[in-house]
């Protein structure tokens, strides 16, 4: 009889990072990295997109230039903190 710590059925062989004790990747854990992955990679193109609309922009607004380079910085750390 298992006790409360051992459930039959709960372990499944994986490590924490999916893998079986074959050492392959499990297709969930494959579909999970890989989603991650898309995401990442659409959060920076969008980053991207902000920065080059904010470069695109001329204004001889003093105002107007301070608020654009203080978005441009933003997004900028921002880049540099996704590891781009």
């Amino acid at each position: 009889m298992a006790n409360a710590l051992q459930q039959p059925g709960v372990h499944s062989g994986k490590n924490l990072n999916g893998q079986d004790s074959n050492g392959f990747v499990s297709e969930d854990a494959r579909r999970a990295a890989e989603k991650v992955r898309s995401e990442r990679e659409r959060q920076k193109q969008a980053l991207n997109l902000q920065r080059e609309n904010i470069l695109s922009q001329r204004t001889s607004n003093p105002a107007r230039r301070t608020a654009l380079e203080a978005a441009l910085a933003q997004i900028e750390s921002q880049i540099e903190a996704m590891g781009s």
